[in-house]
């Protein structure tokens, strides 16, 4: 490498001939009885190429499709997720391996981790996203998270073909997406509210320009006309922050079609509120345990902006603005699904948004309750009977 000025982690094919070569090599000398000879010059080869151009033994962990999420917890206690269910791996590190490999992971994205930041959030090459927790926040050891995503689910319809969706509710989804409906993903942890966002903004039309603002990068979008923004640490100096309400912010001034928020979270959701309120498309997603949960939250966190943001501003915003709350749920044994949508109606009730429950379980599937959205300009608008389309999808 040093002699030919090479960068192996730039370049796989060229790692995996430099190391296969060398292994050869090494291999011929094994067997004049100068070296130990390899068991498996495969597995040799592989570990080597792992540990040139990725992250070593957390590698063939993260090149697994099955593994949606690895995290360590202490060298020794090497965890991973496959379909939601956790299992501990039988990998043990040191404390200056894991140190390595999470420099390893975030030298590519300017972010860093140490006893001023002691957090970190940031993307990998592959999209997948790294979160480090060090001491003395943690009480002994580094805390690592990698929550990988499935590049397989780009639609609706492959949630149809999980089991995740209805093909009823993907149809309807699916009309609201075309019409420009304000979308509220909510779910718990790891419920697929990420991987619901994505599938909806592929049923966006394809001349449409999306802009999306995250933490961290963790969308993947097919449209062509499409800019993703994330936020920034500040630097040592405690300067350059960029958060996500100054992205939302930045984001209305380059011409979007529909907007996005990964995920919303404190304050910026009142700016979302009002760029949604001034007749934009747009998405979020939120953590909460229900969907009617989902509007209550959002109609609380934009009061965390400011004492001059009252409730009597909120509540009809969040009412007239957001137009469907779909919710998913990562159920027992891992599977995920979405188990209601609802669409407020417009009108503050009791001092909370009302809404109608348009899809809920019944006998364990995702059905239609009957009821229709009680607004439905954005349907008129764009072209669409609901009744007779819901009709025809059904």
């Amino acid at each position: 490498m040093r002699r030919e000025g090479v960068d192996l982690a730039a370049d796989d094919a060229l790692a995996a001939r430099f190391v296969r070569d060398e292994v050869q090599r090494y291999s011929e000398h094994a067997l004049g009885g100068s070296h130990p000879l390899l068991a498996d010059e495969g597995a040799v080869a592989r570990q080597v190429v792992a540990t040139l151009t990725g992250f070593g033994p957390l590698q063939p962990y993260l090149d697994d499709p099955s593994v949606e999420e690895l995290w360590i917890n202490g060298p020794d206690r090497v965890f991973v997720a496959r379909d939601g269910v956790s299992e501990r791996v039988d990998l043990a590190l040191t404390e200056a391996k894991v140190r390595d490999l999470v420099e390893r992971m975030l030298h590519s994205t300017g972010r860093r981790v140490d006893l001023s930041s002691p957090f970190v959030d940031a993307s990998l090459p592959d999209g997948s996203r790294l979160h480090v927790v060090i001491p003395d926040i943690t009480r002994a050891h580094w805390a690592v998270n990698v929550r990988k995503f499935r590049r397989g689910i780009r639609d609706l319809a492959e949630l149809v073909r999980l089991g995740s969706l209805t093909t009823e509710a993907a149809g309807f989804l699916r009309l609201c997406v075309r019409s420009g409906h304000n979308i509220l993903v909510s779910g718990a942890t790891q419920s697929g509210k990420t991987t619901m966002l994505g599938a909806l903004l592929a049923a966006a039309p394809l001349d449409e320009r999306i802009v999306t603002v995250e933490e961290t990068f963790e969308l993947s979008v097919s449209a062509p006309d499409w800019v993703a923004m994330q936020c920034r640490q500040p630097s040592l100096e405690g300067t350059g922050e960029i958060t996500l309400r100054r992205l939302i912010k930045e984001a209305l001034r380059m011409r979007p079609d529909r907007l996005v928020v990964g995920e919303v979270r404190e304050a910026e959701s009142l700016d979302l509120l009002i760029a949604l309120n001034s007749g934009l498309p747009g998405m979020c997603s939120l953590h909460a345990n229900h969907a009617r949960d989902a509007l209550a939250k959002l109609s609380t966190l934009p009061l965390l902006a400011g004492r001059n943001i009252d409730s009597a501003f909120v509540l009809p915003t969040v009412a007239s603005s957001i137009d469907l709350v779909v919710h998913a749920e990562l159920q027992r044994g891992g599977r995920r699904r979405v188990v209601e949508i609802i669409a407020p109606t417009g009108r503050v009730v009791s001092g909370a948004p009302e809404a109608t429950t348009l899809f809920a379980l019944r006998e364990n599937r995702l059905a239609p309750t009957g009821e229709l959205p009680a607004r439905d300009a954005k349907f008129r608008r764009a072209g669409i009977d609901l009744a007779a389309t819901l009709r025809g999808i059904a």
